[in-house]
């Protein structure tokens, strides 16, 4: 049987390949963009629709399929927990949405390295500053499109050490409570905390004038 405990380096492959996932969509499955746009074209402001996006990612069901119908966990890089791989789509594709939403390029490595990190909820905060990120009351694009490779490599590797940490081997049993699992892997439901906090974090990270210092204010 595989192994499918988690380690930093799986958690990594998995986000890599659900990324990839999440931008291309496909077999009844909307990718990042077609989300996007189905809440762009709401009427209110922008914060508003990712506002709307965030609430409603809560009580749809998830991508109904996902794990058979793009390819699923046969063609994952590493055996992770299904539901493991199900929270991760959820939340990448959600993150990865509202960057674009904001007229971010999802495709750009910098871009991609801010929506993982938008992962880790409220610790990105700290995580930015032991990269040495210094930032005022909000992130510009300007900012994260001049983040320098070597910096995306270190913001990768906390990304993953936090993720860990938090999904490591023994906590990933209670993800059933947090987040909505696809394709019938576990029948549970979604308390939507999880990707609550998650889905603000991308909010007040990407979008243009938004209180980023909600999430830096203790951040000194």
């Amino acid at each position: 049987m595989a192994d499918s405990s988690l380690t930093e380096r799986k958690i990594m492959e998995v986000l890599e390949w659900t990324y990839d996932k999440a931008l291309t969509g496909g077999m009844g499955i909307d990718s990042a963009q077609e989300l996007a746009d189905s809440y762009l074209k709401e009427s209110g402001s922008l914060e508003n629709k990712i506002n709307s996006l965030i609430r409603w990612q809560n009580t749809k069901s998830a991508t109904s399929g996902f794990l058979t119908g793009i390819g699923g966990l046969a063609t994952m890089p590493v055996a992770v927990p299904a539901n493991f791989a199900s929270v991760m789509f959820v939340q990448i594709r959600m993150v990865a949405a509202i960057a674009y939403m904001c007229g971010y390029d999802i495709k750009d490595d910098q871009v991609k390295t801010f929506v993982y990190a938008c992962l880790t909820g409220n610790a990105i905060k700290d995580m930015l500053k032991d990269v040495g990120i210094i930032v005022g009351s909000k992130l510009t694009r300007k900012a994260i499109e001049s983040i320098s490779g070597k910096m995306l490599i270190e913001i990768n590797k906390r990304v993953g050490f936090r993720l860990f940490t938090k999904f490591g081997t023994k906590g990933v049993i209670n993800l059933g409570k947090a987040i909505p699992l696809v394709g019938g892997v576990i029948g549970a439901s979604f308390d939507g905390i999880s990707t609550n906090i998650v889905g603000n974090t991308a909010r007040d990270l990407f979008l243009p004038n938004a209180q980023f210092s909600r999430l830096m204010k203790d951040v000194v």
